[in-house]
């Protein structure tokens, strides 16, 4: 099963790729130009250039599921939001479902049904997720939803909790998402579920559980 990874030259994606690549997942990391292409290069992990804001079709040929970590970053305005938290995942969503893609993992973010209560600057992006995750929802491709709290750049520490009612701290590593994509990503079984994530005290493989 190869995984198309959108989004991969993003701060999770490029760890997921990394991680993947070494435990010999088979992935197709999509990029936006040539100039992304040599980090994956140096690391044997094989690209297709493609443009989320274009048509990106041919990216889909010859794999069974997708990651999708593609995100337009806190120094972007409202229109690149549109354009890829928005836009882009409902297109990638509709060509998975056209062409019969195997399972979607979505990467979205906590609380994002509760955008009104986001801070303002943030509401474009949670509002973009939020429509996003339904669209998911209501297609009909098998998928996993990830919904990581406030990312940082801390080391992984491999343990998380899914159990986010009441915690005291609301963030995640960015390094301890990619490790939880791996593991969806080997985890077949996983259908039809949704995941809020934080750092924690359990080990990924029991947490998803």
């Amino acid at each position: 099963m190869k995984t198309l990874v959108i989004g991969a030259n993003g701060q999770i994606g490029r760890q997921f790729c990394e991680l993947a690549h070494q435990a010999g997942v088979p992935i197709r990391a999509m990029i936006r130009d040539t100039a992304q292409q040599a980090w994956f290069q140096a690391r044997g992990i094989e690209t297709v250039l493609a443009d989320l804001e274009g048509n990106f079709r041919k990216a889909f040929y010859g794999c069974d599921q997708v990651v999708f970590a593609a995100g337009s970053g806190p120094h972007t305005g409202s229109d690149k939001t549109l354009m890829i938290d928005l836009h882009g995942a409902l297109s990638a969503i509709d060509l998975a479902a056209t062409l019969g893609i195997g399972r979607f993992i979505m990467v979205s973010a906590m609380r994002a049904d509760r955008v009104l209560e986001a801070p303002a600057k943030l509401r474009p992006y949670m509002a973009a997720k939020h429509a996003a995750d339904a669209h998911l929802r209501a297609s009909r491709v098998p998928h996993v939803i990830l919904k990581p709290g406030r990312l940082t750049d801390e080391a992984a520490t491999q343990r998380v909790t899914t159990d986010v009612a009441g915690a005291d701290d609301n963030r995640i590593s960015r390094a301890n998402v990619a490790h939880v994509l791996l593991e969806v990503v080997r985890r077949h079984d996983l259908r039809q579920r949704e995941f809020s994530l934080l750092d924690g005290d359990t080990d990924i493989a029991e947490a998803l559980r």
